[in-house]
């Protein structure tokens, strides 16, 4: 059960990351155009190195292709198989982060920042592109 879990995590943080990409286009339309500026104070600014953003946005991609691959080989396996696949792609979408220098908080950190700041949103988007 533990390896679904992590799977289901992995998967959660990929599609955190895919939805990065809605997430402008989803805001402005949500936006009346004659909305007043916002007047509250706007929270600081995060400050992600550009090296942890590089390495997130490669890490991203890797975890989503990854992701892609065992979501149809789960599909098609038979029962039996469908845990020890679990493991494996687990394991490759954990290495796909690790091998980009990053810990697996480090990289759930930096998305869940991405989500909730706008500034590492775009920057980490850039790099996505």
């Amino acid at each position: 059960m533990q390896s679904t879990t992590r799977f289901g995590a992995f998967c959660a943080m990929a599609l955190t990351a895919a939805g990065l990409l809605s997430l402008p286009a989803a805001n402005a339309q949500q936006q009346p155009p004659s909305a007043p500026p916002a007047t509250t104070a706007k929270p600081a600014p995060t400050t992600i190195p550009d090296k942890k953003l590089d390495a997130t946005a490669s890490a991203v991609k890797q975890v989503s292709t990854v992701k892609r691959t065992f979501e149809q080989k789960l599909a098609q396996a038979p029962a039996a198989e469908k845990e020890r696949l679990v493991d494996e792609a687990n394991d490759a979408m954990e290495k796909a982060v690790t091998d980009q220098g990053l810990s697996i908080d480090e990289y759930a950190t930096i998305l869940e920042v991405a989500q909730n700041d706008p500034i590492v949103r775009d920057k980490l988007l850039q790099r996505l592109k």
